[in-house]
Parts: structure tokens; sequence; C-alpha cells
């Protein structure tokens, strides 16, 4: 209870001390998503040469470990991959795809006053921008505690059904017929990417928050906590806080873009797994020119 006490007051304070100014905030996060299941997938497979998997693994650290920034005011935020001179067009069509669904994509708008967001998007040529309502978080709020960059953060804990056009949800499919007497084994087996892999139903979300920055925002579509979320764990992803800078000198315009198609979340998602789905069946039985065919074997 003292704890809890101590809390709300440090958040008061703090907020006192933002309404005395025209508050602006700025923080970097490294994402990083676990790829160790598909290694160990690719590790077996002796249908995959050394360079093969060494291409794979590049490719995955690119799309997977990423740098973004939030700039964000009391009442709003914008969340965006770092820029980096890199060629995007390097890696072919399967992967380009994927990346594309890797956490990155666009400016991601969010409203905690008005609890609205927007998130410009390309997806095969055409440019989108999906608006909608906010997701509230049934948040628990834990006891312990933890220093992140200087700040004492508090736990909190949270279930959510993850988005199913967002690759980094996705985990190898354990595929319950080839343990079938008389089925063909693993390595012998040619897998569409997306018919190797599946979504979980829902996973568990961890997050670090600290009330010394009383501004309810965080990373991608995080926010609902007395603090700025600095990490936030969802299943294979980790976002963690790297830097925090209160009241920059060059401050940033904190507004929504309004470049794309008009969508909501769910005609966004719809129409992406429709494509998606459409290009499956095309790539079917084209063995490896279909640039996301993999072999998993044992």
């Amino acid at each position: 209870m003292q704890r809890l006490i101590l809390t709300l007051v440090i958040a008061v304070v703090s907020f006192l001390g933002l309404q005395a100014q025209e508050f602006q905030g700025m923080a970097v996060y490294e994402s990083k998503t676990s790829t160790s299941d598909f290694k160990s997938r690719m590790e077996g497979n002796k249908n995959m040469t050394p360079d093969m998997q060494k291409m794979i693994e590049e490719r995955m650290k690119k799309m997977f470990e990423k740098t973004f920034i939030l700039n964000f005011n009391k009442t709003a935020s914008i969340y965006k991959e770092e820029e980096k001179l890199e060629a995007s067009n390097q890696a072919g069509g399967g992967f380009r795809m994927m990346s594309s669904f890797a956490g990155g994509g666009g400016t991601y708008y969010k409203n905690v006053k008005d609890k609205q967001y927007s998130n410009d998007k390309e997806f095969m040529g055409k440019e989108f921008l999906v608006k909608d309502s906010l997701s509230s978080l049934a948040w628990k709020m834990e006891s312990e505690t933890r220093v992140i960059g200087g700040y004492t953060c508090y736990k909190a804990t949270a279930t959510k059904k993850p988005s199913a056009t967002d690759f980094r949800n996705m985990r190898p499919r354990k595929d319950d017929a080839e343990k079938k007497e008389g089925a063909k084994p693993a390595e012998e087996k040619k897998t569409n990417f997306l018919d190797a892999v599946e979504v979980p139903k829902e996973i568990v979300v961890t997050a670090w928050y600290t009330p010394e920055i009383p501004v309810s925002q965080g990373p991608e579509g995080y926010w609902g906590l007395p603090g700025l979320i600095l990490e936030v764990n969802d299943g294979r992803t980790t976002i963690l806080c790297s830097k925090v800078v209160l009241n920059p000198k060059d401050k940033v315009e904190i507004k929504a873009v309004a470049k794309g198609k008009v969508v909501s979340q769910k005609e966004y998602d719809e129409a992406v797994m429709k494509k998606m789905e459409e290009w499956r069946e095309m790539n079917q039985g084209r063995g490896g020119n279909g640039g996301m065919q993999m072999r998993f074997g044992n």
C-alpha cells in the first residue's frame, strides 16, 4: 500500500510539473524478435546448405531487429522506424513482403485522449491509411519494480489476441499429421512458408512503465498505464527503450498522416489475408521459385 501511495504521489508531482510547460518527449526503442525456433528447424534441415542458412538468418535479423523513435506529448504520439540508408529491395519478394509486416511500416499515430489511432501502410504497391479505435488492454498492476535508464519502472501484465498480419507473432507449426504412421518424413516434405507457420490464439504481454514520466504512452499500440512504457514483451518480441529525452530543443510536429486509402483495421487485415492466400495458391507447386517456400525438417 505504501508503495502504491508513493507511486501516485510521484505521478501527481510529475504531472503538475509538466502542466507548467508545453511538454514534449522523445524515446528510442530497440525491437528484437526471437527467431530461435526457426533457426533450430533450419539447422536440422538436410536440404539447406550452410550458405543458404546464413543468408536466411541475415535477412531475418534485418527484419526482426529494428530501431524506432517515439515522439510524444501529454495526449498524442507518433512512432516510426528509424530511417536507414540500406536499400530495401535487396531481399527477395517473399522476404520483402514479410519485412513489411515485422513491426515497421509508416507512422503510427495514437491519441490517448480521443482513443484513436492511425497508421499509414503500403502493401502490394497500394497505400492504406488504417484508422480505428485504440484497443484497451485489461492491465494487471504487479508489485515488481526495476530500473530502466535511470527510471524506476513498475510491472503490468495483460493478455491479448495477436494480429494475424504481424509476422512477428508467427511460429513453426507442429504438424501432427507427420507423426502418423506411414507419413512422409519431414525432410522430404516441401512446404509453403505460410502453411508451415501458425499464430497463437493468445499471448501474454508484460510491460514496464515509469510514473516519473506521467504520460499514458508507449511503443506501437501500447498505452493505458499511469506512465510511459519503457519496455514491452509480447511473446517472441521485446521492445526496450534505450534513450529518453524530455523537452528536446527541436520540437516535432505530432500529428496523424493523411495519405492512403482510409480503411479500418479489420478491413486492412482482411485485404492482406486475401492477398496472402492468393499469393500462396499462385506459388503452390513451384518448388523454391515462390520466394517463401522452405523445407522444415528434424
